[in-house]
């Protein structure tokens, strides 16, 4: 099953995640694996100092469909999940994040969709019908709703969610979408979505199951200004029209 064509990557992101990455992994290949098809999981270390990157080395001997991607330093989360999306082989590509606060079989929700013929799906926690089994502390939670009415209002329209880490795509939209992003912190999920619907690919907002899971790396003050900045300068720039696909994207040699 190594050997052939993935029907599925699965992209996580990775910075200094040593504590939790073996048990995401064995969840993640114990799932994918009774499915019975083809699959290939890319962690993308992004910088990490820690032994992230020794424990996945030593989990992919055993299990060949799981490859490392690494590179110093360290660039932010945005860069990781592009530089690994743009190397994936699946027909669908599943962006998840390390922590599994949205579990790896929330993926049977979001599939039907990309079978109806939406080219993306994703994981969507305001909604009325997903559960919320452990919430974030108060004050994160109302951070995280105005700052997404932003994103509405400047950028990403009707989408309720943007920054769930748990997003499913058809090849082709993934590599057209992530070609042309640029920015390379935690505001790669709004300028990912803003890029989709410029480019005319519905998004269908799905409910999930999500856990809050301690250990994020945004800093609420620090980097929630960081992205109302990106999102004035998306927002500045939209008149531009879609990038073109940027010239890493374009070295990336194509099966």
């Amino acid at each position: 099953m190594a050997d052939a064509e993935p029907r599925l990557s699965v992209v996580i992101p990775a910075y200094n995640e040593a504590a939790r990455i073996e048990r995401t992994l064995q969840r993640i290949v114990e799932y994918l694996d009774a499915r019975g098809e083809p699959y290939e999981i890319l962690v993308v270390s992004d910088g990490s100092t820690d032994a992230t990157e020794a424990i996945v080395q030593r989990f992919a001997q055993a299990h060949p469909q799981v490859q490392l991607l690494a590179y110093q330093p360290n660039q932010g989360k945005g860069y990781a999940v592009r530089y690994g999306i743009l190397r994936a082989r699946g027909a669908r590509v599943l962006f998840s994040d390390a922590d599994l606060a949205t579990p790896i079989e929330e993926l049977e929700k979001l599939e039907p969709y990309l079978d109806q013929g939406y080219p993306i799906a994703i994981g969507s926690r305001p909604l009325r019908e997903s559960q919320l089994v452990v919430r974030q502390p108060f004050y994160r939670e109302m951070a995280g709703r105005a700052f997404n009415k932003a994103v509405q209002l400047l950028a990403v329209r009707g989408v309720h969610d943007t920054q769930c880490g748990f997003k499913l795509f058809t090849r082709e939209a993934a590599q057209a979408i992530f070609a042309r992003c640029r920015l390379s912190g935690f505001s790669f999920d709004f300028e990912a979505l803003f890029y989709a619907q410029r480019l005319g690919y519905p998004i269908a907002e799905v409910p999930i199951r999500w856990m809050h899971q301690e250990g994020s790396k945004v800093r609420l003050l620090r980097d929630g200004l960081r992205m109302l900045r990106d999102l004035i300068w998306l927002r500045l720039n939209a008149w531009r029209g879609v990038p073109k696909p940027t010239q890493e994207a374009s070295s990336i040699p194509r099966d």
